[in-house]
């Protein structure tokens, strides 16, 4: 839906009515992902796409008809469907393609949600997409970061409002749409209810420091978790796109180097990961006195053994940082799972700054009581 909120924005702004065209799941080789959304508008002027093409005179028909009748509509297209080829999907995908109507009174909250998305703020937009209670679908919440525990997305239990809040805040974390599935009233281990959830976030950055064998492993581990993922090596023999296919992107540069020039241009947030990987001092000395003394990072964690860890530390204070910058480095990096390889390492890492980012504690859950998401 990024690519047309502009648009949308402006009829809404405008008072008009808006009939809207979201993909909110996918199989197989649909060509669009989900969140990718389509709207007619007022002037019957279509925008953007839910197929490349594929389905989109069907979308567009349906869409006007929401208009009209003002009634929701979850839709699949595709293969499984006997008229999939009357609609012109012929690359083998299935669609589903929530279509509702857009307006004043049935979307207040865009223009707070638009503004959030157009500042660069992370804002989640949650919609009841299917339920056997016809009166929920439609059903749409707003989910930030720093809203209190089911502030702003109230739904009609408590239940339904803890499970949704806190699944949200996960894709949120890493801006990641999809489609939730849970039963009727949010039980976890249930059908009846889905739930579409677009979040309007940059991914958040894994700074690998380092071009060795290990971080092409936390390079993939990063990936895979829905992080923004930069290699960055002064050796550019080492520092090869060849060497971390899973990386977004590899820079040859010193990385305190690097890493100051982030920060100035305000690329370095509060959920950036730092992993400091080179356990040479001449590299990661630098860069630690950078990485410790930014104003908000998510992660700041150094690879080495105990001994490179109290020579580094040594360093650092002669370096002129103190303690309390200090304790922000996690060192010797990642949780003892007993790794060895470097993919064991890497998980190591990542789950130390998961646990940093949800507050969790490293326990095993078969040990503790309680909630498990707390």
């Amino acid at each position: 839906m990024r690519d047309v909120l502009r648009e949308l924005m402006a009829w809404w702004e405008a008072g008009e009515t808006v009939g809207v065209g979201t993909v909110v799941a996918t199989f197989r080789s649909a060509p669009r992902p989900p969140g990718a959304s389509m709207l007619v508008g007022p002037d019957s002027t279509a925008v953007g796409s839910v197929s490349g093409g594929c389905v989109e005179g069907a979308v567009y028909e349906l869409a006007s008809s929401v208009m009209e009748s003002g009634k929701p509509v979850l839709e699949r297209y595709g293969v499984s469907d006997d008229d999939a080829f009357a609609v012109g999907l012929t690359c083998g995908g299935i669609l589903d393609v929530w279509v509702e109507k857009v307006s004043r009174e049935t979307f207040p909250e865009l223009a707070e949600v638009v503004a959030d998305v157009e500042a660069g703020r992370p804002v989640a937009l949650a919609t009841v997409i299917e339920h056997p209670d016809a009166a929920r679908l439609g059903t749409r919440v707003v989910v930030r970061p720093d809203d209190a525990e089911g502030e702003g997305a109230r739904l009609w239990s408590d239940r339904a409002t803890d499970a949704v809040h806190d699944d949200v805040l996960g894709l949120l974390a890493s801006g990641t749409n999809a489609t939730l599935t849970y039963g009727p009233d949010g039980e976890r281990r249930g059908e009846g209810m889905r739930v579409f959830v677009w979040a309007f976030a940059p991914k958040p950055r894994l700074l690998v420091f380092g071009a060795i064998d290990f971080a092409a492993a936390v390079a993939r581990v990063g990936s895979f978790l829905g992080y923004d993922v930069t290699v960055c090596d002064a050796r550019p023999v080492f520092a090869t796109t060849s060497r971390f296919p899973d990386a977004d992107r590899v820079v040859v540069d010193w990385p305190h180097r690097y890493l100051t020039a982030e920060q100035e241009a305000g690329r370095i947030d509060q959920r950036t990961v730092i992993t400091v990987l080179t356990h040479d001092p001449k590299f990661d000395v630098p860069l630690l006195e950078v990485a410790l003394r930014l104003p908000e990072v998510a992660y700041v964690g150094a690879m080495g053994s105990r001994r490179t860890h109290d020579d580094r530390m040594a360093r650092l204070r002669e370096a002129g940082l103190d303690d309390g910058e200090l304790t922000r480095l996690s060192s010797p990096i990642g949780l003892d799972l007993g790794a060895r390889t470097p993919e064991e390492t890497a998980i190591s890492i990542a789950a130390e700054f998961i646990a940093g980012r949800w507050g969790g504690t490293g326990e095993r859950l078969a040990t503790r009581e309680g909630r498990i998401h707390g």
